[in-house]
């Protein structure tokens, strides 16, 4: 199969947001002084954090929730659970997440390396991303991975989400790609591999957490590096 356009995902995939993500809330726990507010646990409330955010991910996916309700539940909830009910701590907290995350530069390894080795072998690249455009753009910037994509298609921009069908529609639109020619680059089964499933496009999982995947893709790596011995 020759493949022409490449979509990649941006989180989890290329840009490390557990890395990025823990450490903008590492500095919100001491800037805001959280533990003298009774979160005594770092770690504890980086973990109640995480899970947070993955369940309200999956409901703003699902259409349940709007954006703005993720953006400061997410850590309402997480106070919750040190028994802090300050809503407008939570608020405070949800933009200042927002305003700092996206500054932050952490990659997985191998990034640069393989988007130049890919561009050099004339595959055009883009990104198909959950997140929001603002947000995006800025992650992107800040971490130099602009020049690397042609285009960008967020859930914002072509109002759909991963794995719903329409994003990747949108996306061919925008590419000029045909489906036979584009594949579907991500670390999430059930958003990356299912949406380029139900795009009718080839998938290649990025294994990074070696975990077992209940949709089967086309190809799995455990490396950015390991895409090299595919493309």
């Amino acid at each position: 199969m020759q493949y022409t356009h490449l979509f990649f995902d941006l989180d989890h995939t290329l840009w490390d947001f557990e890395a990025n993500s823990r450490l903008t809330l590492g500095e919100l726990y001491e800037s805001l002084g959280l533990k003298a507010k009774g979160v005594h646990d770092f770690d504890l409330f980086h973990k109640n954090y995480t899970i947070h955010n993955d369940k309200l991910w999956e409901r703003y996916r699902n259409g349940y929730i709007k954006v703005d309700v993720l953006r400061w539940k997410r850590m309402w909830l997480t106070l919750l659970d040190f028994k802090i009910g300050d809503e407008a701590l939570a608020r405070e907290m949800g933009d200042r997440f927002l305003e700092s995350l996206p500054s932050r530069t952490l990659l997985f390894p191998y990034t640069h390396e393989i988007l130049k080795y890919l561009l050099a072998r004339q595959y055009k690249l883009h990104l198909i991303t959950n997140g929001f455009e603002k947000t995006q753009q800025s992650k992107l910037e800040h971490s130099g991975l602009t020049p690397y994509f042609t285009e960008v298609i967020t859930s914002e921009s072509s109002n759909s989400l991963k794995p719903h069908k329409e994003i990747f529609e949108y996306a061919f639109w925008k590419t000029k790609a045909k489906p036979s020619e584009s594949i579907m680059i991500g670390d999430n089964p059930e958003v990356d591999i299912q949406g380029g499933i139900n795009a009718g496009i080839d998938q290649v999982f990025v294994n990074h957490l070696n975990i077992a995947s209940p949709v089967k893709p086309t190809f799995t790596v455990y490396s950015l590096k390991e895409l090299e011995t595919l493309f």
